[in-house]
């Protein structure tokens, strides 16, 4: 059952919903529309950084594209 990101197109919100089968038929959790446009997302491999206390998954396949990477300052913080 995988995730898709959508970007309503009357409310221009975007948000992710969980497909169940190819019937289901995604609306936006904000205005209820069903004119959604699926919008394009790499999957991003994630592991458990280190031995310390997070057990967070860290992004492991390059930079975002956001800007700050590289310099410790993260655009999407």
């Amino acid at each position: 059952m995988p995730i898709y990101e959508y970007r309503c197109q009357p409310c221009e919100s975007t948000f992710e919903t969980l497909v169940r089968s190819s019937s289901d038929v995604p609306h936006c959790p904000k205005c209820g529309s069903i004119d959604l446009a699926k919008q394009f997302s790499v999957p991003a491999s994630a592991k458990v950084s280190g031995t310390g206390s997070s057990s967070l998954p860290i992004r492991d396949s390059g930079p975002c594209g956001m800007g700050g990477c590289g310099s410790g300052m993260c655009a999407m913080d």
